[in-house]
């Protein structure tokens, strides 16, 4: 049965209408600045926010198949069930071929010559390899599990249980909440649409293994340059995903190189040339990151960019609550959060309803995306919340849902929609693609259909390069 528009509108009075349109951006001047003078009155951010951040972060991977269980079986068997002899090509034969992969090229070929004068987004977050398998109960309780979880292990850890996974059909894939965003968002700002593709890269640590070399290639056939230099002595980190037959996800993450994000002149340099800059909240568990995604914030505001960050899970928050609002009260121009999280940073309880977290945050950032399953999303400004209703879908799988509304709301404020309900509409539209399929990736075809079903919400502009977004 598809999903129905069960919530009441809850749209504010004062914000039923609200748009842009009355703040366009200047030919050769910031519009930045007229986003800020819309969100705030006085048109100056820094000097009057506190705290806050936020987004629901859904780990996965796209569906990666075609080959045998037996010849995967030989391939990951080998020391024990671990990774380290592996090539590019049979890591990849593992996954199987992405059908979306070859499609998305077209904007952008493997063999461009130089990379563009600005980049439109530059995620920064963790780059892991997923490993997802289909178990039962029994098989998590041999290895001691408690279903539903996330937990941290170490290489030898990590071995052991692909091994005992010998005889399971499992995929492998460039997974990670901030990487699908990447690419629900580069898809849809791809060449067939408009006259110039979106420019999308991702920076993070990948190791100079075969892993690493999979993780990158994967993600630039799906038109998001991975711009990092890999770290020659490490081992790419990785995420073995456990699905039982009750669709709950146990997760394993060996963290590897991904625990360790430094900030440097390359990092320095990319940020400098980045309209949008966005943090994923699963960094704060690293130590000492805090210091990289501070300078790093620093540095795109100093170029004029909007720094977005998101919030990616309740305990994250939790454990380093003052460090998120830290970054997010000094910074962040934009969050994302589901309803569990926006409370998590509010300090409201679970009775609390997400448009009274939407409200508060905007009182501190501001543009404020707040998820609630199917109960629809907000979007939040100058402490009033505009409600947006969930779109109708047979759900199959809510993995990568807020993944993919995180990409609608950036492609809209890219893409110069000045229309925030029509601007959540598409957002919500995108999740709910996203969640009537199988697998957490926007596909191509359905990327190319959605974003010229929405052309009429563009302006005629075309891409904001004069944004800082």
């Amino acid at each position: 049965m598809a999903l129905s528009l069960l919530s009441p509108a809850h749209s504010s009075a004062s914000l039923s209408s609200f748009t842009l349109s009355s703040f366009p951006a200047p030919k050769n001047a910031s519009f930045l600045s007229s986003i800020y003078s819309f969100y705030h009155p006085k048109g100056t951010l820094r000097s009057s926010r506190t705290a806050t951040s936020f987004f629901g972060g859904f780990r996965g991977s796209a569906s990666l198949r075609r080959m045998t269980d037996k010849k995967k079986r030989q391939l990951v068997s080998r020391n024990g069930g671990g990774l380290d002899d592996l090539d590019v090509g049979q890591i990849e034969r593992i996954g199987g071929e992405d059908e979306d992969d070859e499609e998305s090229i077209e904007g952008h070929p493997d063999n461009s010559p130089s990379s563009p004068e600005r980049w439109d987004v530059l995620g920064l977050g963790q780059a892991m390899v997923d490993f997802s398998g289909v178990v039962d109960d029994e098989f998590l309780k041999k290895l001691g599990l408690e279903k539903g979880t996330r937990k941290l292990i170490n290489h030898e850890e990590r071995g052991k249980v692909l091994q005992a996974m010998d005889g399971c059909s499992y995929k492998a894939a460039a997974g990670g909440s901030l990487s699908n965003t990447l690419v629900a968002l580069a898809r849809l700002g791809c060449r067939s649409i408009s006259d110039r593709p979106l420019n999308v890269a991702m920076a993070g640590s990948i190791a100079g293994d075969p892993l690493g070399s999979f993780y990158r290639t994967k993600l630039r056939r799906a038109n998001v340059n991975f711009l990092s230099a890999p770290i020659m002595d490490g081992t790419t980190g990785t995420v073995i995903v456990l699905t039982t037959p009750d669709a709950q996800r146990t997760m394993l993450a060996y963290q590897g190189t991904s625990s360790v994000v430094n900030y440097d002149s390359c990092l320095a340099s990319l940020i400098s040339k980045t309209n949008v800059f966005v943090v994923e909240g699963y960094l704060f568990e690293l130590p000492d990151t805090i210091r990289t995604i501070t300078k790093a914030c620093e540095e795109a505001h100093r170029n004029g960019a909007l720094v977005a960050v998101t919030a990616s899970d309740v305990s994250c928050i939790e454990r380093h609550y003052d460090d998120f609002w830290d970054i997010v009260g000094n910074y962040a121009d934009i969050i994302f959060a589901n309803s569990d999280e926006a409370r998590a940073f509010c300090h409201f309880s679970a009775d609390e309803s997400p448009i009274s977290a939407t409200r508060y945050l905007s009182h501190f950032v501001p543009f404020v995306s707040v998820t609630d399953g199917i109960n629809g999303s907000y979007i939040g400004v100058k402490g009033e919340a505009i409600y947006i209703p969930p779109s109708p879908c047979v759900p199959v799988d809510t993995c990568g849902a807020g993944d993919a509304y995180a990409s609608g709301i950036l492609y809209g404020i890219l893409r110069g929609v000045t229309d925030l309900k029509g601007m959540g509409d598409l957002a919500a539209t995108i999740a709910a693609t996203v969640v009537g399929q199988q697998g957490t990736r926007l596909r191509v075809q359905d990327a190319v259909r959605l974003a010229r079903s929405h052309e009429f919400l563009l302006n005629s502009s075309g891409v904001r390069t004069d944004v800082g977004s």
